[in-house]
This record gives C-alpha cells, sequence and structure tokens, in this order.
C-alpha cells in the first residue's frame, strides 16, 4: 500500500470518527432510535470499506505459494532433484552414450553377451576349428587364430567344455594337439578333462544334457533344435543367414561376431 493511499484512508477514518462522535453526541441528546441504526450501518460501512482496501494486497502474499515447479510448464527446464529417484541418472546415462559411447573390453562383452552364465559348452568344428566335418578331422584340425581371445576370455570368466563328434581315435589326438598347439591349454587356462569326444551326434547332444549349461554353443541346426527345450540359451553359428529356431536360440556367424570382435 503506498504513501497516498494510506492518507486517503487516514483521512477517512478521522471523517468517520468525527461524524460518529456527532451522532453519538445527537443521540444521548435525543435518543433518537434512527439515529442509533444509523450509526450501526456506518460503522458495518466503514469495516466493509477497510477489508476492500486491503484485499488487493492479499494476492501478493499468496503468489509464492503459486509458483511451485509444474511437470508441464513449457520454458521450465527439469531438475534433477525435482526428477523421481532414477531418472535423473537414467538421463545422465543416455547423454553419455550419445556424446561419449562406453568402450567394452572383450571380458566385459563376453559376461554382457552371455547375461552372467557360468557354465557354457560349445562345440569345435566350425567354430573354434576351421574344419567343419568329422570325416576333415581325419586328415587335419586347424584352429582358427581369430577366435582364440574369444575362447581363452570365455574360460576365464565361464566353466567352458569343449566338444566334438570323432571317427576315430587318431581324430581325437589332432584335436587336441592342434588346441594345446594354439595355447588353449597354457595360456588359456583350459584342461584337457573338458574337452569332450564321442562317436555320434546324439552322444554330444547327451553331453550338453548331462552338463546342463547357461549356454551351449553349436553350429548343427538339428541339435540346437533338439536341445531348445532343456537348456536355457544357445547360440547357433552359420555362415548361412537362417531364421531363429526359437526364443531362447540366438544366430551369428562366428563366435567373433557375436561378441563383437
Amino acid at each position: 500500500m503506498d504513501d497516498y493511499l494510506k492518507d486517503d484512508i487516514q483521512h477517512l477514518i478521522k471523517r468517520i470518527r468525527d461524524f460518529l462522535s456527532t451522532k453519538v453526541s445527537e443521540f444521548l441528546n435525543t435518543q433518537d432510535l434512527q439515529t442509533i441504526w444509523g450509526s450501526v450501518a456506518i460503522v458495518v460501512a466503514v469495516i466493509f470499506t477497510w477489508r476492500l482496501l486491503l484485499a488487493p494486497n492479499e494476492p501478493q502474499r499468496r503468489v509464492p505459494k503459486r509458483q511451485a515447479p509444474t511437470p508441464s510448464g513449457s520454458n521450465s527446464q527439469p531438475s534433477s532433484n525435482l526428477l523421481p529417484s532414477g531418472i535423473g541418472s537414467c538421463v545422465q546415462d543416455s547423454s553419455q552414450t550419445t556424446n561419449e559411447p562406453i568402450k567394452l573390453t572383450l571380458g566385459q562383452k563376453v559376461r554382457q553377451r552371455l547375461s552372467d552364465g557360468r557354465k557354457v559348452t560349445c562345440r569345435l568344428l566350425g567354430i573354434i576349428l576351421e574344419e567343419s566335418t568329422p570325416e576333415e578331422l581325419q586328415n587335419q584340425a586347424t584352429v582358427r587364430s581369430s577366435v582364440m581371445e574369444v575362447v581363452m576370455e570365455m574360460n576365464k570368466f565361464c566353466n567352458l567344455y569343449l566338444m566334438e563328434t570323432v571317427l576315430d581315435d587318431e581324430s581325437e589326438k589332432r584335436v587336441l594337439t592342434a588346441l594345446e598347439n594354439a595355447g588353449i591349454f597354457l595360456s588359456g587356462g583350459l584342461v584337457k578333462d573338458k574337452v569332450l569326444f564321442c562317436s555320434t551326434e546324439i552322444g554330444r547332444t547327451s553331453f550338453v544334457r548331462q552338463l546342463e549349461p547357461d549356454w551351449h554353443i553349436d553350429s548343427s541346426r538339428e541339435i540346437n533344435s533338439q536341445l531348445a527345450r532343456f537348456i536355457k540359451c544357445q547360440l547357433h553359428i552359420s555362415p548361412i543367414h537362417t531364421e531363429r529356431l526359437a526364443s531362447n536360440v540366438f544366430n551369428s556367424s562366428s563366435l567373433e561376431q557375436f561378441f563383437g570382435v
């Protein structure tokens, strides 16, 4: 309220007070009933006028309460202090991913892709070995150099079993020699007892079911199909793109490609 308004109110009050004094004197002298009601009406008018003059200032005292931040404000910027728990950090992580992609190590990629699966069984032919049939193993066994780093990381993190179908004992020896020369037993830390051999595809399927791994990796579509009901997750390796056998069977052209190498 400014000074001019205060002066006007004080002047009005003074005039009303003088008027009331005059009327009260007349009342005391004449005791006129009309004068009594007139005085009451004047008092009510004074109170009403006073409240009316003060009314414009009341909203100013309530303004701060009306300025609470609302999520619908088009010009307001979101504040992490006003967001629910966890939202702010999500927004921050999203911006970091966009501007500065997080570079994962191969070990971190292996853990991420396998969803922390702790036991893995993996076929050799067509995945770790260059050869793709048991007949080829009767002549030679060659380890794919590009896959060795992935296999070693898998063995560090998982309880890894390698297995293959062979036609004779000589093929088995060739495979073990090739793995040993590649350093999988020494540098990779894998023990020979975890390299399993069988004479039929049914035998390999039986190995997997007995071990009950979290993941099985195979290049045989038929075996992946048979195990889909029993194994939590599978990876089908094939250079030819095929449809997924089931929701828990993933496809990849190679083991390296699956882990982003």
